[in-house]
């Protein structure tokens, strides 16, 4: 991508058109900067892959145009790539005091605390970098400390909203500035980046406040320990259980080492007031009196690892589950979570536990952090924009979200749906999008980032559907006969015992296959693998229709 001096170029790295791993790019000439940098976790096929994060081709062919990272809040889905990125492309990173407290955590397990420079920011902060003017304001979402961003740049305002929604009763006292969001609108908006999660819903999103009414009647009913799951970032949740626990009389443990790293941060940082002695050692549980104990732990999206999975299948060394305990869901299942989820649930009610589970609207027990489409409505009444660009969201998010902008006077040429890698270009305030710019997802899979690739992952598919089948053989050096073998062994293909006249025929196929080859006096090794690999796959498919690994290993004595 070629940007002209005076072009204002936007550009979506991540966050659209999906779920998950949020990044955006705002260019003028000679300076970019970078908004978010979030993961988002693998479906099924992608096996063994534990992260993707975006791809940053772009700016690391352009990295001392990079400016800064501006981090909107505190998420994984806005967070979880940094660490990743910034091994690649070291750049200042701008967030909010708990959003670098929690971005900290990640970089002292990476080793790069020390050589990342972090600027503390608020939402009365502004600045400029390069030809590029940044000021902030406060928003509401699941998460204390969250900003929209304001970008001040030569062809006009650029407004990225992150994360939001408007709750006017919120549980921190930080209620949305919504006079600042009107002055922002009347002085001209050019472009909009508005978030769409919840673009399909209709009405208001409810405040955080009534989750926590029914959290203590809840703690009020429960007659022996209660276990209590939610995202551990959703840092007013927390302080709903803990107060709950303060009315109910009852000491709370944390299970789950983010958690942990949250509370741990989030009450250093003074988000959380956790009154002297209420946190207990989860190692205390089983010497307490059930009715005096909270356990609050990770795991509600039904990860395999968290702590409420171990302790749904009896398998967590510090405390278990009773018949009459009380297990609270306070989160609604992600869209592809729910058969994990359902999976705890059932192992719960084995245990004979009193489970609250389901949706928010159903239990009470959670709302979303996101929007709904009225207060989609009023962002775009406040900003007034000229141009309009849907983010964060699955294409049919994106499209709904572009049917309320219609209704709100945006006009229909002016509004743009892009996927990740398409370039917006505005230049004379006039906005054109016929651009893309390299883009994908990068792959993290242990220490490797982006190492693995499409090659490697069809590998692993075949050997978790068909298996594998090594062939081992050795030849003379002098004279290239066969001195052993072939040993032909199998492993998650067929059952060795119950399948020997098939390996059999594998051992004189590949016999056959050498004697031929010798007799055209070839004697690239290669050639030796390519040929036995597609003689005895062949023969493998015609009798069994599976398609196993086939690996020749061709020894010389």
């Amino acid at each position: 991508m070629t940007t002209k001096e005076n072009t204002l170029s936007i550009v979506a790295l991540g966050g659209v058109n999906e779920i998950g791993k949020n990044m955006y790019m705002l260019q003028y000439g000679d300076d970019i900067i970078v908004i978010d940098c979030g993961s988002k976790f693998p479906d099924e096929s992608l096996l063994g892959i534990d992260l993707i994060i975006p791809d940053i081709s772009y700016l690391l062919e352009n990295s001392d145009k990079v400016k800064a990272l501006i981090v909107t809040h505190g998420h994984e889905d806005h967070i979880g790539g940094i660490p990743y990125i910034l091994k690649q492309l070291n750049i200042p990173i701008y967030g909010t005091r708990l959003t670098l407290g929690l971005i900290q955590i990640k970089l002292k397990e990476h080793g790069l605390l020390k050589s990342t420079k972090l600027i503390t920011i608020d939402s009365e902060s502004s600045f400029n970098l390069g030809k590029i003017g940044l000021s902030f304001f406060r928003i509401n979402h699941s998460i204390p400390d969250c900003v929209g961003i304001v970008f001040n740049t030569p062809e006009g305002t650029v407004v990225h909203t992150g994360d939001f929604k408007f709750d006017l009763t919120p549980v921190n006292e930080q209620h949305p500035d919504l006079y600042r969001l009107a002055s922002i609108g009347n002085n001209g908006v050019l472009a909009l980046l508005s978030e769409s999660t919840n673009a399909e819903r209709p009405g208001f999103t409810p405040s955080e406040r009534l989750v926590g009414a029914h959290i203590e009647e809840a703690f009020m009913k429960a007659q022996q320990k209660i276990f209590i799951s939610t995202f551990a970032s959703n840092v007013h949740r927390l302080q709903q259980v803990i107060d709950a626990a303060v009315k109910t009389n009852r000491k709370v443990a944390l299970l789950g080492r983010s958690m942990i790293n949250v509370v741990t941060i989030a009450t250093e940082l003074d988000y959380l007031q956790i009154p002297e002695g209420m946190l207990v050692d989860a190692n205390e549980v089983s010497k307490m009196p059930p009715h005096e104990i909270v356990i609050l732990c990770t795991g509600s999206q039904g990860e395999p690892m968290a702590a409420l999975s171990r302790i749904a299948s009896s398998n967590h060394r510090q405390v278990e589950i009773l018949p009459g305990d009380t297990v609270i869901l306070a989160a609604t299942s992600i869209p592809g979570n729910e058969r994990n989820v359902s999976r705890i649930v059932d192992n719960l009610f084995q245990l004979k536990a009193n489970v609250i589970y389901g949706s928010g609207a159903a239990t009470g027990m959670h709302v979303s952090g996101h929007a709904s489409q009225e207060e989609m409505k009023l962002m775009l009444a406040f900003m007034k924009p000229k141009y309009f660009i849907p983010i964060h969201g699955e294409f049919r998010m994106l499209h709904q979200h572009r049917l309320l902008a219609e209704t709100m006077g945006v006009a229909k040429d002016n509004i743009f749906i892009v996927n990740n890698g398409d370039v917006v270009d505005i230049r004379n305030q006039e906005a054109h999008q016929s651009r893309k710019i390299t883009n994908g997802n990068t792959l993290v899979d242990g220490l490797g980032i982006g190492d693995v690739g499409t090659i490697v992952l069809r590998d692993r598919k075949l050997l978790s559907e068909d298996g594998i089948l090594i062939v081992v053989i050795t030849l003379s050096k002098m004279d290239g006969k066969i001195l052993s073998g072939p040993d032909v062994i199998s492993r998650g293909f067929v059952y060795v015992r119950e399948s020997e006249k098939l390996l059999d025929e594998v051992s004189r196929i590949t016999v056959t296959t050498i004697n031929q080859l010798q007799e055209k006096n070839i004697t690239q090794w290669g050639i030796y693998k390519h040929t036995i690999k597609e003689s005895v796959g062949n023969y493998l498919y015609t009798h069994t229709k599976r398609r196993p690994i086939i690996l020749p290993l061709i020894m010389q004595v």
